[in-house]
């Protein structure tokens, strides 16, 4: 993980006008959400693992998922994925058939070898570049 300065950390928004403003540009809300806090993710590659630009927000007046919560965005990082390749060595805990009919049609994401792995230098200039838009679209 790579924390990165930003002139949104500390702000504050509703979070339909967040989700406005944002997705449009590729952003999706993280599977990771809670009723207080969630992310919001820009997939930048899928090169062994999936690296993202991280946006963290909690909720300030309410549980996200309320009509008009108000949420304050905190420091955005990179952070990098790292799934194993081949097929999963940690399926779910049903028995015999179903379980493998199961993992197969419908639980197909592997379990992450690393949830923080190192990330790639490379990224940096595209991070800084979706800040800059971060902070266009939300700020001016």
């Amino acid at each position: 993980m790579i924390a990165l300065q930003s002139e949104v950390e500390g702000k504050e928004f509703k979070l339909k006008e967040l989700e406005d403003k944002l997705k449009p540009l590729g952003y999706d809300i993280g599977g990771g959400w809670e009723y207080d806090h969630g992310y919001f993710d820009y997939k930048i590659d899928e090169d062994h693992g999936y690296t993202f630009l991280r946006l963290p927000f909690q909720a300030i007046d309410g549980e996200l998922d309320k009509r008009g919560v108000t949420v304050q965005l905190g420091k955005p990082f990179l952070l990098n994925h790292k799934y194993q390749e081949g097929l999963d060595d940690n399926p779910d805990v049903f028995n015999g058939l179903f379980r493998m009919a199961y993992n197969s049609s419908i639980n197909q994401f592997q379990e992450p070898v690393d949830k923080d792995a190192e990330v790639n230098q490379k990224y940096m200039p595209t991070a800084r570049s979706l800040i800059q838009e971060l902070e266009l679209t939300l700020l001016y």
